[in-house]
């Protein structure tokens, strides 16, 4: 049997019951943007790496505010949020050449959200053939790039 390495993982398998803040309120906080891979930090939005992603350069993008509800958020909000996708967009566009992406938001636990607490966007770069019998067949996901790696990457690219 062939083993995947994803070392990243074992941090958050071995504490998400034990997790009390925020990863998008610490990372909007913390001065040094490596320790939580931030890409960006806007007046009202904030960009960062997805650790455990579906793709290399799968990144979320969220509103500084704590705010777990859609529909709470203000126009500037929405509007900064918008900016800042499209502009992950044409940086991840530009250093991985992807296909096609994936864009959107999993609202409330049963839809999937992992933080059901503060909103957020995702973004999955996907390219042709990144769906092939791995996830079918071995339940397991290849991300070829590691979150260091992939931080190195567009952490120059994105700015607003």
């Amino acid at each position: 049997m062939k083993r995947l390495w994803a070392p990243w993982r074992s941090k958050y398998i071995s504490n998400v019951d034990n997790i009390n803040e925020c990863i998008f309120c610490r990372a909007a906080k913390e001065p040094d943007p490596k320790k939580t891979f931030r890409l960006l930090l806007t007046g009202k939005s904030l960009v960062i790496l997805n650790l455990y992603p579906y793709n290399s350069g799968h990144i979320l993008v969220s509103p500084i505010r704590h705010e777990g509800s859609f529909e709470n958020l203000t126009t500037e909000e929405l509007t900064d949020m918008n900016i800042c996708i499209k502009e992950v967009l044409r940086a991840l566009k530009n250093k991985f050449k992807p296909d096609g992406f994936n864009i959107g938001a999993n609202l409330g636990r049963t839809a999937g959200a992992g933080i059901p607490g503060h909103f957020h966007m995702h973004i999955v770069p996907r390219w042709n053939g990144d769906t092939n019998f791995m996830p079918i067949l071995g339940e397991t996901k290849v991300v070829s790039m590691s979150p260091e790696e992939t931080w190195h990457s567009l952490i120059d690219e994105i700015h607003v």
